[in-house]
Formats: C-alpha cells, structure tokens, sequence
C-alpha cells in the first residue's frame, strides 16, 4: 500500500510535468515555423521594393481549397502546403481548413480606416479617368495598401511592438498566461506580450 501510495504521488508530480515539457516542445516548434516563414516574407520584400505582401488576414476557404492567403502569395518561395504554416498545437479542423495557423496582421491593417480612405481617394480620379482596366485599377490599390502598411510596420522604433504574423487562437499556455506566438518586424520570434485584441493593439499606432 506504501509502494502504490508513493507511485500515485509521483504521478500526480510527473504527468504535469510531462506535459509542460511536451507544451514547450510543441511551442518551440511554432517558433521554428514563423521563423521560416519570416524568411520567406524576406525574400518576398527583396523582389518587391522591400513592400510586405498584400494577403488577405487569413485564407478564403473555397471548394477549390483555400485562396488569397499569405501561403497562396508566397507559394513561390515556400510551398501553401508546407509543415511551416502549422502550428503542431493546432488541432481545430476549422482553423486546418484554412492551409495555415497563423493570421496575417498586415491583412488586417490594410482594411483600417487609415489606409483605406487615402486609398480611396487616390483610386477615384483613376477609376473616373476610365483609361485604366479593372485589373490594373486593382494593382494600384494592392500597391498603395502595401506601401501604406509597409510605412506603418517599419516607421516604429520598436521592432517587436507589433507583430506580422500570430497564432490565430491561443495555443500555448505558460503557468496561468495562455499568450500567442509572434513574428516580428525584424525577423525575431516569441511569445506576444498582450493578444486581448490584437488588431486594435495594431491599429492604434495609426493614431
């Protein structure tokens, strides 16, 4: 009865134990992947006048698989349908079904206000001259948004004030904090200090 007594205690001490270990493996990990995919973001600002892509904040979940997301931009420099764009934490099949666990800030920020108004404003006299098509109109918008998203990010003088991409639910808990992993402006990974609301927490370096 000692011995099971003894064996029982050390469970209860070890199996928490256990799985701190495995929560910090898994969140390793999703470190490792927004590493990958920051350098991927890199090499895309490298060939684009040094402008962050243009994607929609998360994948469009269509019959055809998932569209207009940062894994379909980037398809040339890493493959939509690499392990990187996983969390190993994730196991929510609606977040799977998207290709990635990672929301895109920047496909957040171009849809405020801030940026959209002096879009808008430059687009009109185009869209009323009528000598440009539909689809060239389009680019310039794309254009505009990722200037004006691109000066945000790189106008702050701290790099790992906002965030470029982010686990899109909470997925790693440390102690009594359940923070989300982060990529940042320049290239460093970690946990987010403070994701309540991180789209307003983003906007507000607008103001």
């Amino acid at each position: 009865m000692v011995t099971i007594g003894i064996i029982v205690v050390l469970m209860g001490v070890l199996v928490p134990m256990l799985g701190n270990v495995r929560g910090e493996a898994l969140s390793t990990r999703c470190l490792n992947n927004l590493r990958n995919l920051g350098s991927a973001v890199d090499s895309y600002r490298i060939t684009n006048r040094d402008l962050l892509p243009m994607a929609e904040f998360l994948p469009v979940v269509t019959d055809e698989g998932p569209e207009n997301g940062l894994p379909q931009l980037l398809a040339a420099t890493i493959d939509e349908r690499s392990e990187a764009w996983i969390c190993p934490s994730d196991v929510d099949d609606e977040s799977l079904s998207t290709g990635t666990s990672y929301i895109y800030l920047p496909g957040l920020i171009r849809y405020s206000p801030q940026v959209q108004i002096p879009v808008a404003q430059a687009i009109l006299p185009l869209i009323l001259d009528g000598s440009l098509t539909e689809r060239q109109i389009e680019r310039q918008r794309t254009n505009l948004e990722a200037r004006l998203v691109t000066r945000f990010y790189d106008s702050g003088n701290d790099p790992r004030r906002f965030a470029i991409l982010a686990d899109s639910q909470d997925r790693h808990p440390i102690g009594d904090r359940n923070p989300r992993n982060g990529l940042f402006r320049d290239g460093s990974v970690g946990a987010i200090p403070n994701n309540d609301d991180i789209a307003d927490g983003e906007s507000e370096a607008f103001e």
